[in-house]
């Protein structure tokens, strides 16, 4: 009976053991299971949470990038300057910027072209001027080799035919350009005239013209 009792006392003591440690390892969290929870749930937040934000900063880039354009464009654009009444004290609109660029890119396109013009017309004068640079040294040239050879040949009727018939040439297109409705206006005429007229090259041609007509004359 002492054997049984004891063995017995055992048995109580081995189950409740059990009993406890079955009720501490059930009341302890799975620490397993719920750190893997723990860091795999927190990763995807913050994977999405990145992405968020790069693409709210790349947008914010792509709109702050455009703002500058468009305050670029008006600082160089003279005309986004000026005041417009017509929209008063108003900030300008993207369009209106727009619109205000395209017009002064076209004026400079225009610009352009007619400052190529003008250039080209310089240059015709200027080989002009040096065709009858290159004339007048060849002449003088000639008179300092020769400073005797030609005296008197020539007599002053025909000196005055050439002149004549320079003048002649120049009073024809003077007379159809000019106006003398008022003084104004054959002031304006006059100056029209000469520009148009007596350019270098004009004046050579009308030259050599009489030159030839005169040639008979002359030798």
């Amino acid at each position: 009976p002492a054997l049984f009792m004891e063995n017995a006392r055992k048995g109580s003591i081995v189950s409740r053991a059990n009993s406890i440690g079955s009720t501490s390892a059930s009341s302890v969290p799975n620490t397993d299971d719920e750190d893997s929870d723990y860091h795999q749930e927190p990763y995807k937040e913050s994977y999405k949470d990145r992405r968020r934000r790069a693409h709210t900063q790349a947008e914010q880039k792509r709109r702050d990038a455009i703002k500058k354009g468009y305050e670029d464009l008006q600082a160089i654009v003279p005309t986004c300057e000026q005041q417009d009444f017509s929209i008063g004290s108003q900030k300008l609109s993207r369009a209106i910027v727009l619109q205000k660029t395209i017009d002064y890119i076209q004026f400079l396109h225009k610009e352009k072209k007619k400052q190529e013009e003008e250039v080209s017309t310089l240059r015709k004068d200027v080989m002009a001027l040096k065709i009858m640079k290159v004339n007048y040294e060849q002449i003088v040239k000639a008179h300092q080799d020769n400073p005797n050879e030609g005296k008197d040949q020539i007599s002053d009727e025909v000196k005055f035919n050439v002149f004549q018939g320079i003048m002649d040439s120049l009073f024809q297109s003077f007379n159809a350009s000019i106006s003398v409705t008022s003084f104004q206006e054959l002031s304006a005429c006059v100056f029209s005239w000469i520009e148009e007229h007596c350019k270098p090259q004009t004046l050579r041609d009308i030259v050599i013209g009489v030159l030839h007509q005169l040639k008979s004359q002359l030798y």
